[in-house]
C-alpha cells in the first residue's frame, strides 16, 4: 500500500500543483520519510505510510467538503491550493518520527514491540512548522497560510495556551474552517486508532 499510496501523491502532487519551487519541494519530499513516515507516533496511522495515507485522506475530503459548500466552478479556480493544503497541511512531521520497540505485556508474557518515538530536530510548532518549511519552496498566499497553520483547530498548543488567533483566521478564512473539519474527519472516522 506504501507505493501505491506514493504513486498516487505524486501524480495528484503533479497533476495540480505547478507554482514555482513546486519541483523542488516534491524532490525534497522524495528525500525525506514522508511517504514512508507514520501520521503520528500512537493515534491516527500511526503505521509505515500513515503520513501520506492521511494527506491523501484529507485531501479528498477538503475537495468534497469545498466542492459541496462551493461548487465545481470555484473547484476548478482553487485546484492549486486545496491540492497545497490537503497534501502538504502535515510536513512539518518529515523526519520526526523514529522506530523503535518497548516492552508490552501480552498474555501475561512481557515482549518487545515496535512503536514510533517523536524526535523533533526542529522544534518550531506543527502547523507553523509546515508554513515554514513550504515557505523555503513555495510561495503560499495569505488563505493557504492561514489553512496550514491553523489546521489542528483546538488541538493546537497556542490555542490551548489562550491564544485569540484561531477564531479570527477561522471568521476571516471560511475554508481554514472546512479544512480542519475534514482533517478530523479523516483522522477519526477514516483512520484506526493504534491501541
Amino acid at each position: 500500500m506504501v507505493e501505491e499510496n506514493k504513486k498516487e501523491f505524486i501524480d495528484t502532487y503533479n497533476k495540480y500543483i505547478k507554482r514555482e519551487g513546486s519541483k523542488e519541494l516534491l524532490e525534497f519530499l522524495k528525500k525525506t520519510d514522508f511517504f514512508i513516515a507514520p501520521a503520528s507516533s500512537q493515534f491516527h496511522s500511526a503505521f509505515e505510510g500513515g503520513l501520506c495515507e492521511h494527506s491523501l485522506k484529507v485531501f479528498k475530503r477538503f475537495l468534497f467538503a469545498v466542492k459541496q459548500e462551493f461548487g465545481e466552478d470555484y473547484i476548478k479556480k482553487n485546484i492549486e491550493t486545496i491540492a497545497i493544503c490537503g497534501l502538504l497541511h502535515d510536513i512539518c512531521k518529515v523526519d520526526t518520527f523514529k522506530l523503535d520497540t518497548k516492552n508490552k505485556k501480552v498474555d501475561g508474557n512481557w515482549v518487545q514491540v515496535p512503536y514510533y518515538t517523536v524526535e523533533d530536530s526542529l522544534p518550531y510548532g506543527h502547523g507553523e512548522k509546515s508554513v515554514y518549511i513550504l515557505s523555503g519552496y513555495i510561495r503560499l498566499t495569505r488563505e493557504e497560510a492561514m489553512i496550514i497553520n491553523w489546521h489542528m483547530g483546538g488541538f493546537d498548543a497556542r490555542v490551548k495556551g489562550g491564544a485569540y488567533g484561531l477564531s479570527d483566521a477561522y471568521y476571516k478564512f471560511p475554508l481554514a474552517v472546512i479544512f480542519h473539519t475534514c482533517d478530523m474527519l479523516a483522522t477519526y472516522l477514516d483512520e484506526e486508532r493504534k491501541e
